[in-house]
């Protein structure tokens, strides 16, 4: 799975492509809190391009950057408070903090089997393919609140077929034959075509009244949480984070970084996963942005689309801080010209991509743990499945017990 690597920065297109592969687990859900939420188009845009550079500078590889899907997802369904989101986000820098700093992570992290941290992939890789393949039907949880399968698009369907549909097929067979072209990189041709989409067929949300200058960043721009804002976030938003933040941002996230860079990603371990989370969301904290965190998924992408290096971040870095202080508030509707198909598909080739490490698995005990988790996280949510796999992961140790 690994190959020859370049140095810390290549800045080409095989780069770019791969910078923008998680894109798809990104966008749905900043734009959600965005516009459900009241989140600041600045302030999630401009945390987004920091961390994007900071992560890549310290790791050294390419690094992706998620919203935290548990709050994310509970946010955008709920309608709660801008505040209450940001009290989350001071939550988990704390919790991060104290675990990364302490190197307890590194102890967890010591003693959770080969197979549940698969079943964590695994899963991880099935719920974006689930998702990917809902923003190409329009069914997505954002695409009903909104309802519309493509909002942002003036056209929403050629006789019976909806548009987004179509969209993402011919982008997705495009990708099957561009996966391996360097000349015309599969993720460059799906974000392209999509934005030469929305150009012709868009509905030019905000375009007009874009007002290109230079905005600066408030502290605190929602106000200070209260205590009842933190009361409501550690029982509805953090606490239910927790396990699916380990299993998957720190654990998986650490483990695919390995194998994708034995040599150049040393520095993308247990402890250091966690404490770049950490400030990141101290920062969105202060900024007014979104709780954020790595994931296995985003990186999957990144690395299956041809992103292997820092400058991979820091060139998406630098337009998510450049839509943030020279757009502003308007920077939203650069984003809207973005089909939400075309994102369906960058998660359809994230999630498979994620899946199939699975292959390691050889004995019929290993392969029941992740697929166990499978069902768990599909019947309940990721974070009861990787707790249950970990017990059953030990259990199935005993000789005398057999699948």
């Amino acid at each position: 799975m690994t190959e020859k690597q370049e140095g810390k920065y290549a800045f080409n297109r095989m780069e770019f492509a791969g910078s923008l592969g998680d894109l798809g687990t990104l966008l749905p859900l900043a734009v959600g809190m965005i516009l459900i939420n009241g989140l600041s188009p600045m302030a999630v845009f401009l945390a987004v391009g920091l961390y994007y550079v900071f992560a890549g500078a310290y790791f050294g590889v390419t690094c992706p950057v998620e919203p935290m899907k548990v709050i994310g997802a509970y946010a955008v369904a709920t309608g709660i408070t801008a505040t209450q989101i940001q009290a989350s986000g001071a939550l988990i820098f704390i919790f991060l903090l104290v675990i990364g700093g302490t190197g307890l992570i590194t102890v967890i992290g010591r003693y959770i089997p080969r197979p549940v941290i698969r079943g964590v992939q695994l899963s991880t890789g099935a719920l974006l393919l689930s998702q990917g393949v809902r923003l190409m039907m329009g069914t997505s949880r954002f695409q009903t609140l909104r309802g519309a399968a493509e909002p942002f698009l003036s056209v929403q369907s050629i006789g019976p077929i909806p548009l987004g549909l179509l969209i993402g097929l011919a982008l997705g067979f495009a990708a099957l034959f561009l996966l391996e072209n360097k000349r015309a990189p599969a993720a460059l041709v799906i974000v392209g075509v999509g934005f030469l989409l929305g150009l012709l067929l868009g509905a030019h949300d905000g375009l007009g009244r874009m007002d290109i200058g230079l905005y600066m960043p408030r502290l605190f721009p929602y106000g200070f949480p209260s205590g009842a804002d933190f009361g409501f976030a550690l029982l509805a938003l953090a606490l239910p984070q927790v396990p699916m933040t380990l299993g998957n941002a720190v654990v998986a996230n650490a483990d695919l970084s390995i194998q994708y860079f034995p040599e150049k990603g040393r520095k993308v371990t247990y402890k250091g996963l966690c404490l770049s989370m950490a400030f990141a969301n101290l920062g969105s904290f202060i900024l007014g942005g979104m709780p954020m965190c790595h994931g296995a998924g985003g990186l999957a992408s990144r690395y299956r689309f041809g992103a292997r290096t820092a400058g991979s971040n820091l060139m998406i870095g630098a337009i998510f801080i450049a839509l943030a202080l020279f757009l502003g508030p308007s920077a939203l509707a650069v984003i809207h010209l973005l089909p939400l198909s075309a994102l369906g598909v960058l998660l359809i080739f994230a999630g498979a991509q994620l899946a199939l490490t699975l292959l390691d698995m050889k004995t019929r005990k290993d392969l029941f743990v992740p697929l166990l988790i499978l069902g768990i996280t599909l019947a309940s949510n990721l974070a009861a499945g990787f707790i249950v796999g970990i017990g059953v992961g030990y259990l199935l140790r005993w000789e005398k017990l057999s699948v």
